[in-house]
């Protein structure tokens, strides 16, 4: 074979890909197995592992959020204070025949002194003590307009009678459980952001590392697209496989601490749980990331290439 034809061939296998000239696997790339790919790993894993526990907390408490909602939407609490078991079961039958109201329920003197119970102790058994009756009221909807018809007809049949929406004295609760969503939000942002500042580092250490190598492929016909695709399958590679590291042990600390929780057996803490989306959501973080660090190790590479080359 002539001495054209060599050329015309290496420049060929080149253009297909420039990595087989250098007798370089595909796997491993212009970027070696070296200490620098194993801490970029674990920089990774890392940074998913973080990102997982605060997309968990975000997804988590958004979800105790909308429980809260569903629970407390609509739900009143009527208190008559020194009234007779007559006039509250007389109340609470006015109260189911308005058009407004799904469902009454006169909360029992034994549930109150349960619930009295921390603060008061035994005594809260005590047929003698004074203990205002309370009825839990649930509407059609959680409009002011039904919220104003049931008002009235209670002050009308018990002036001194006290009408509590429950969503008003919890909405603090609420408000403080969003808040916790938009910071776990706000988090993940800044782990997603960080992980490109680390790719980018990466990307451009590999460049100058491999300068001589990167010259020599120019030379034999590569392109900026072509180099730049070696270090992003690398670097891509390393992200998942660190990523999937980080992710899994997230999910186990994840689901330790949803078991506790759920070991608490309280009210505030019931609605705080994952879905299976939400599981989905935060497994499916690895390759989310993996495929951010691609682009921006292409894009990083590219750039610095023609600035620089």
């Amino acid at each position: 074979m002539s001495a054209p034809a060599i050329t015309n061939d290496v420049a060929d296998r080149t253009e297909d890909d420039p990595a087989t000239l250098l007798g370089i696997s595909a796997g491993k790339r212009l970027l070696d197995d070296s200490r620098r790919a194993r801490a970029m790993s674990w920089v990774m894993a890392v940074m998913l592992f973080l990102t997982v526990l605060a997309g968990a907390l975000g997804l988590g408490t958004m979800g105790a959020a909308r429980s809260l909602d569903r629970q407390l939407a609509g739900r009143l609490t009527v208190q008559l204070v020194g009234a007779r078991d007559d006039a509250v079961s007389a109340l609470a039958d006015r109260l189911r025949a308005m058009p407004e109201v799904g469902a009454v329920r006169p909360v029992p003197r034994a549930e109150l002194a349960r619930l009295l119970e921390p603060w008061l102790g035994d005594a809260g058994l005590d047929a003698d003590l004074p203990m205002p009756a309370m009825i839990d009221v649930d509407l059609h909807d959680p409009g002011d307009a039904a919220f104003d018809a049931v008002a009235g007809r209670v002050r009308a049949a018990a002036p001194q009678a006290r009408v509590d929406r429950n969503a008003a004295w919890l909405a603090p609760v609420r408000s403080f459980v969003v808040s916790l969503a938009w910071l776990a939000g706000g988090l993940v942002l800044l782990m997603a952001g960080a992980t490109t500042a680390i790719v980018l580092l990466t990307a451009r250490a590999g460049l100058d590392t491999h300068r001589d190598t990167i010259e020599v492929l120019h030379m034999l016909g590569s392109t900026d697209i072509q180099v730049a695709r070696l270090f992003q399958r690398r670097i891509a590679l390393d992200t998942l496989i660190g990523g999937a590291v980080g992710t899994v042990c997230a999910l186990a600390t994840v689901a330790v601490i949803g078991t506790r929780i759920a070991d608490l057996d309280s009210a505030l803490t019931s609605g705080i749980g994952l879905s299976a989306v939400d599981w989905a959501l935060l497994a499916g973080l690895p390759l989310l990331f993996a495929l951010l660090a691609m682009a921006a190790a292409r894009i990083a590479v590219v750039r610095a290439l023609r600035q620089v080359l």
